[in-house]
């Protein structure tokens, strides 16, 4: 089992910076891949980006790529999500997880935190 935490949503102004934090526990985090999904309100949850387990390897969704930056820390057991030039169309909550491999696909993780919620301000 692998326990995942976000924190750092909140209301930012468009073009403003937020920056998310997962904080996982459990079993090895640093042999799992990890991703940032989204989900706004009527819509189906969405891949925003994902990083290997070594952190050699990065995603990004169209959307975000350029304005988005994905890390992690294996020593802390955390994964990041920095977020710039944000835009009224980020706004969603936003969930880490954790998947055996490298993917793109909500199918392809295991475990999930319970989300947090950042909204955009035009």
């Amino acid at each position: 089992q692998v326990q995942l935490v976000e924190s750092g949503g909140g209301l930012v102004q468009a073009g403003g910076s937020l920056r998310l934090s997962c904080a996982a526990s459990g079993r090895t985090f640093s042999s799992y891949a990890m991703g940032w999904f989204r989900q706004a309100p009527g819509k189906e949850r969405e891949f925003v980006a994902t990083i290997s387990w070594t952190g050699g390897r990065t995603y990004y969704a169209a959307s975000v790529k350029g304005r988005f930056t994905i890390s992690r820390d294996n020593a802390k057991n955390t994964v990041s999500l920095q977020m710039n030039s944000l835009k009224s169309e980020d706004t969603a909550v936003y969930y880490c997880a954790a998947a055996p491999r490298f993917s793109v696909s909500n199918l392809g993780y295991d475990y999930w935190g319970q989300g947090t919620q950042v909204t955009v301000s035009s």
